[in-house]
């Protein structure tokens, strides 16, 4: 009898202003994978053992290669540390992305978040969350979109930078996690191009966020590379901007979970000298989007940043949605050449991170 597993992930916001690569927000937009396992039937003529296909939006140019495609890649990558070559039993994985490409929305974590759940499921490696986010964090380096669309919620994050491989005896673990820790060990003794994660490389806490709150997402149709924004930041930083940065992000933790969100507080926590301003002539229109609405001017706005990488503007607000998209969208559709093309979606703030549902037949 075959088993069908479906895995939701959501999107992410990562930065929210001075937050960078620390803080996330999981959003209610999701990547799902659904896997349909078979395991009475012959081996697939993929060497994987895996077919994987897509339907819907956003999957224009993604590779249908299993060892090229980021969800399949990932999971045969955590199967193969856990000494398996390929998916035990012939798979059909199924996609259907609504997370836009290269928006800053967390596209390319939600596919490593899904392909980690994938193998754990259908390897029945009972992996905890904890292990999850050490495999996540082999290949997407930074912690705040995985965490988020992990656990969900609003979530501040970092990273050890600790080699915590090898027979490193668990403290006070139990059963399974000896088992676990042996059956990797064994992986990696038999491949030697095995790289196991180390051990608790990433932690994270949930923090609060008022049920009020809702994300505005303003989607302009371009994509723009994580690598060419990153590219965009110097190589230093002065002081006066690091502490301009720690300022704000102290009190940002806290200001988002107040019952009445205080839209002064938010708005002045959620500016920023890091990032945004090395991004400016990469997103037409940014500079008078961040510098023009304020609670003042926009009524129901709380705070306005790039989204991640960008070229997604997030906008945090209580009320009076529409009309703060309206006014963000007049701003690209001024912009020269014509305009800048954008999409708009009203985003719950999410408190359930990914999830994986079980069936049979």
């Amino acid at each position: 009898m075959a088993i069908n597993y479906v895995i939701n992930v959501p999107a992410t916001s990562a930065n929210i202003g001075p937050g960078f690569d620390v803080m996330g927000l999981s959003l209610s937009l999701y990547l799902t994978v659904s896997a349909r396992v078979e395991p009475e039937a012959q081996p697939s003529s993929s060497t994987s053992n895996i077919t994987i296909s897509y339907e819907g939006e956003n999957s224009s140019g993604l590779s249908l290669d299993p060892r090229a495609n980021l969800i399949t890649r990932t999971a045969l990558y955590v199967l193969g540390c856990n000494g398996l070559k390929q998916f035990p039993h012939p798979t059909a994985v199924c996609v259907n992305n609504r997370i836009p490409l290269g928006r800053g929305l967390g596209s390319s974590g939600a596919a490593v978040v899904a392909g980690v759940i994938l193998a754990d499921a259908v390897g029945s490696l009972g992996l905890t969350q904890q292990r999850m986010l050490d495999y996540c964090l082999m290949i997407e380096h930074h912690p705040d979109n995985v965490a988020a669309a992990l656990v969900g919620g609003f979530v501040a994050s970092y990273l050890i930078d600790v080699d915590r491989s090898g027979n490193v005896p668990a403290s006070e673990a139990d059963e399974a996690e000896v088992l676990r820790r042996e059956r990797e060990q064994k992986a990696a003794a038999a491949d030697e191009n095995v790289k196991l994660p180390p051990e608790n490389i990433g932690h994270f806490l949930r923090l609060g966020c008022s049920p009020k709150i809702k994300a505005v997402t303003i989607i302009p149709q371009f994509e723009l590379a994580t690598s060419k924004a990153r590219a965009a930041l110097p190589g230093s930083y002065k002081t006066h901007d690091v502490v301009f940065n720690l300022q704000r992000l102290a009190v940002l933790t806290t200001a988002l979970g107040r019952d009445t969100p205080d839209p002064w507080l938010i708005y002045r926590a959620m500016e920023d000298k890091v990032h945004q301003p090395y991004r400016m002539h990469l997103i037409p229109g940014l500079p008078e989007i961040l510098e023009t609405f304020n609670p003042d001017n926009t009524p129901g706005l709380l705070g306005i940043c790039l989204s991640g990488a960008g070229p997604t503007i997030l906008a945090l607000a209580v009320d009076n949605f529409d009309e703060i998209a309206a006014k963000i969208r007049s701003v690209f559709d001024r912009q020269p050449n014509g305009g800048v093309a954008t999409e708009y979606k009203l985003l719950d703030i999410v408190s359930e991170g990914s999830t994986c549902e079980k069936t049979s037949g």
